[in-house]
């Protein structure tokens, strides 16, 4: 139980370590941005609104949005009444408000949560997961969304996702300046400074996605461990979740048809047919299942 806390705590201080470095990325392409057109302080400035803005209008439409990419519908009690007992049990047992309960008529086994904090949080489960699971194996899936909801993971993951969002429009945004664009600068400066400058902001231009992505595939996984320990200890039978998590990597079809790159790293599981390689590894949005199940299984 103590390394478990001592591993919250860690996770938590990386994590704003990661947001932090993230943070400082969003304000220097804003001051390059700026540099090239004349006014360092202009593009900060118009990074920071631009940034707010943005924020705040994923923050409170980001979940909506989300569900409806993925095609989820809201369900009732007399539809699925297990779900909503499981459901109401363990936010009772977590200490949170009663999150929503929605579907997608998939056959994949999957499940993910969203919301901007417990109040405002849904948990959506396929119907394919309904079918194949039994009540302990559905308690370990719906006690790890549970448990993303209560740490508050459904917000950092939605920041982090907003984040990403405004650095690449900005980096974008700054590529195309410096190819196509004009700007106040004098293009046709051969200055050092200025060609310093440009290739900064080609190099800043360019792997902003890149480093943005690995950001969010990184704290991602990270998460998935602290969630199944956090719904192992809220359901007190991590077998349950171990279980699950088997069916789960047995899947003979994973594809979650309405999932996208955009919405993987919500799941339970990679929503997407199984590769390998290293690149699939650098770029996977959940650690291996066999290692999760491992750590469970010696809870």
């Amino acid at each position: 139980m103590r390394i478990m806390f001592d591993e919250v705590r860690g996770n938590k201080f990386k994590s704003v370590l990661l947001m932090s470095f993230f943070i400082i990325i969003i304000g220097m392409l804003g001051a390059v941005l700026g540099m090239y057109y004349g006014s360092l302080s202009f593009g900060v400035v118009i990074a920071v609104l631009f940034s707010i803005v943005y924020a705040l209008v994923g923050m409170y439409s980001g979940d909506k949005m989300i569900l409806s990419m993925s095609g989820a519908r809201e369900v009732t009690k007399k539809e699925f009444p297990h779900l909503f007992h499981t459901v109401e049990g363990l936010a009772i047992a977590a200490g949170v408000p009663p999150p929503k309960a929605y579907v997608i008529d998939d056959t994949a086994l999957n499940a993910f949560a969203t919301g901007r904090d417990p109040s405002h949080a849904s948990i959506t489960v396929t119907t394919g997961l309904l079918k194949k699971l039994n009540r302990q194996e559905l308690e370990g899936v719906i006690g790890h969304e549970m448990s993303h909801i209560k740490n508050f993971d459904i917000r950092f993951m939605m920041l982090t996702a907003i984040l990403i969002g405004i650095a690449v429009l900005l980096s974008d945004f700054l590529l195309r300046s410096l190819l196509w664009g004009g700007g106040g600068r004098n293009r046709e400066s051969k200055s050092s400074g200025a060609m310093v400058l440009i290739v900064f902001a080609l190099v800043l231009a360019i792997l902003t996605p890149i480093i943005g992505e690995l950001i969010k595939l990184a704290i991602s996984r990270r998460r998935e461990f602290l969630a199944d320990a956090s719904g192992a200890l809220l359901t007190r039978y991590p077998p349950g979740l171990a279980s699950a998590l088997k069916k789960i990597s047995q899947d003979p079809d994973p594809l979650v048809d309405k999932a996208n790159k955009a919405t993987a790293h919500l799941f339970i599981s990679t929503p997407f047919r199984k590769t390998k390689g290293a690149m699939t590894r650098l770029f996977a949005t959940h650690p291996p299942i066999d290692e999760r199940i491992k750590r469970l299984e010696e809870m």
